[in-house]
């Protein structure tokens, strides 16, 4: 099983200082190369303070000054917010800058609000179908001079400057979680990252199962893709412990139902909380579910949770950004480093 890191620059409230959100980020990467993390992923958000995103490239190229093995993945970049031109060079730049660390994730993006002021007349499925458009324009302005007509974008000859110093390219992942998405995404030969939410195990089983069906109808010899699963976690000492990242964990929550379901005002970047117990699916965020269903618990709990998961051949994206205050996160990441992933070291 390999571990990576998806970290978000977040702010709660506006008394946090944004210097010090992104110096948390960076030390929580360096923890993660320290401790012999794979990847370290950024996402990309626009106007909110949840995830302070506006560019991934930006960001970790900052991280690949002050890294040496760690990948560096966008975990995603949003499909319809692009032009294929600059997608290329952009991958190409950090791949040369990082000496060919880069993992591409591509997504197309959760949030109608995002969408309306980015790209307005997005809506899910349009922003899959940029998405499903975009991939193949990539890969060819990477192979070198290339035209393109298409529904979103057309161009004469042009091609990526700088090319990426990995070759082919750098590896494609694609989050995904319907089945078309999937026997798209295997199709393209790219890996999958899933988002089981705050479901549980068997949510996990189920997107195992679509990238094996994905797989059945490819051609014979297809390379099995890679897939990995993100999960919020928090490890500790005692059960009491778990308090703090419960509470900071539906405290996030009701911010992002607001943000999925455009329910409540955002002021300044910052959405106000739904309340959960008014939700039809409430029961997702109970703390006995979140309790069971995350990677949270003691490191051997931990540990069992996490054999579960390389059992099915699914790798683990380590999430601590959900509100939780920063020196929390630390701690937890350390104990993760120091009591649960050498469980797994040990019977590689």
């Amino acid at each position: 099983m390999q571990f990576s890191l998806a970290i978000n620059p977040e702010r709660m409230n506006p008394a946090e200082d944004m210097g010090a959100v992104l110096a948390h980020t960076l030390e929580m990467v360096q923890m993660a190369e320290a401790g012999g993390f794979e990847i370290a992923w950024a996402a990309e958000h626009h106007a909110i303070e949840l995830s302070v995103t506006p560019s991934p490239f930006a960001l970790l190229t900052w991280w690949a000054a002050h890294t040496t093995t760690i990948r560096l993945g966008t975990a995603v970049v949003v499909a319809p917010y692009w032009h294929p031109i600059r997608l290329a060079g952009e991958v190409g730049q950090l791949d040369l800058l990082s000496g060919g660390r880069v993992e591409l994730g591509l997504g197309r993006g959760a949030y109608q609000r995002e969408f309306d002021r980015m790209k307005p007349g997005t809506d899910p499925v349009s922003a899959a179908a940029a998405l499903r458009e975009i991939l193949p324009v990539v890969r060819g302005l990477w192979a070198g001079d290339f035209a393109y007509e298409g529904d979103l974008w057309s161009f004469p000859e042009a091609t990526a400057c700088p090319k990426p110093l990995q070759s082919p390219h750098p590896p494609v992942w694609v989050a995904a979680r319907d089945p078309d998405t999937y026997d798209w995404a295997v199709a393209n030969g790219c890996n999958i990252m899933c988002w089981p939410l705050t479901r549980p195990f068997s949510e996990l089983v189920a997107y195992v199962g679509r990238l094996d069906s994905a797989l059945a109808k490819c051609p014979p010899g297809t390379p099995r893709p890679r897939q990995a699963a993100m999960r919020y976690a928090a490890v500790v000492e005692r059960e009491d412990d778990l308090d703090v990242y419960l509470r900071s964990l539906q405290g996030q929550a009701g911010r992002f139902e607001n943000l999925f379901k455009g329910v409540g005002v955002v002021t300044n970047g910052f959405p106000e909380a739904v309340d959960l117990d008014g939700l039809g699916h409430r029961a997702e965020y109970d703390p006995g579910m979140l309790r069971e269903n995350l990677m949270f618990g003691t490191p051997d709990e931990v540990i069992a949770k996490l054999t579960m998961y390389e059992s099915v051949g699914v790798d683990f994206i380590y999430c601590p950004s959900y509100g939780a205050p920063m020196d929390a996160q630390k701690h937890s990441l350390r104990l993760f480093i120091d009591k649960v992933m050498p469980a797994f070291a040990a019977r590689s």
